[in-house]
């Protein structure tokens, strides 16, 4: 016997005052609905109603059985709602995991307009260029930098992160423009120097560039590095030599001439950018909102 159906049943032959209405209230037959009630009673060892052709009767144990099923019928349908709630309204702690430039330039201004339209989710944001291991390090999503090659993860691809040479106008006026990008072994160079657990970590001094023929390839002397694109770009506004640092981390000093522009007409490699996440079943309203805002915010239709 389905337990909870016979004491839905009870409690509609009680409200509605006859077995005929409480099979319509129901969608059942008057049959089931007396056979679900004389199961309830058989189960309990008492009658419920007392029933005679023309009419019925609660008893006394009835009375009270009547309202301990209505509190848990209640109870059971508070559950099943906060459930659907639960699972509607995205809530609870979300761990992301984002390189540390794009954590300032573009994450942390727009979290505003996702604290304001999810409200119940409170984001633990790490900012590391280390690269992480999602299910290993605890990170529901992560926006990484790169090549992917796990194939437990999924790869939502973002605007790729764009790359700039630039100096100070003191170093310019210093030491000159370099002409070609073999110049660049000429000039003192500011390199940014990878974490342990990064695809360029063994990478050579070297910048790759594309120009008007092609692809350029320079070797490049390595005056000062810095495993901070911020203090890099302190180090380049000092004047202390050319830099290669994100277009999101200078775009401002370059428009207000706080940096100038090396070789404008070589771009450095876009290199692709990517939200990851584990490769599940089931997404939760929490890390499924996430993944929609930064995909609106800063997908490659976003760029």
């Amino acid at each position: 016997m389905d337990l909870l159906k016979a004491m839905t049943v009870f409690v509609r032959v009680v409200e509605t005052g006859s077995l005929t209405a409480a099979a319509v209230a129901c969608d059942l037959s008057p049959t089931m609905v007396g056979n679900y009630l004389q199961a309830l009673e058989s189960r309990l060892g008492t009658p419920l109603i007392y029933r005679t052709t023309r009419r019925q009767k609660i008893s006394e144990f009835g009375k009270v059985y009547y309202e301990r099923c209505v509190q848990i019928l209640g109870l059971i349908g508070d559950s099943e709602g906060l459930a659907l709630e639960h699972h509607a309204t995205p809530r609870g702690r979300l761990r992301v995991t984002a390189p540390v430039v794009f954590t300032n330039e573009c994450l942390i201004p727009e979290l505003a307009g996702y604290s304001e339209r999810y409200p119940r989710v409170e984001l633990d944001i790490v900012a590391t260029d280390t690269l992480v291991n999602l299910f290993d390090d605890g990170f529901e999503a992560a926006i990484r930098i790169g090549t992917l090659t796990k194939p437990d993860v999924v790869a939502r691809r973002l605007a790729p992160y764009r790359l700039v040479l630039c100096a100070s106008s003191a170093y310019v006026d210093a030491h000159g423009l370099p002409a070609t990008p073999q110049a660049l072994s000429e000039h003192r160079c500011l390199m940014y120097a990878y974490p342990p657990r990064s695809e360029w970590h063994a990478a050579p001094p070297r910048w790759m560039l594309n120009g008007p023929d092609g692809r350029v390839s320079v070797t490049v002397e390595a005056g000062l590095k810095i495993d901070n694109a911020e203090a890099l770009r302190r180090a380049a506004l000092r004047g202390q030599g050319i830099a290669m640092l994100p277009s999101i981390l200078v775009n401002d000093d370059i428009r207000e001439k706080r940096l100038v522009q090396i070789l404008p007409e070589f771009a450095a490699p876009e290199r692709p950018l990517h939200l990851l996440y584990l490769r599940e079943g089931q997404q939760s309203p929490k890390l499924r909102s996430f993944i929609e805002f930064v995909v609106e915010r800063f997908g490659a239709s976003a760029a």
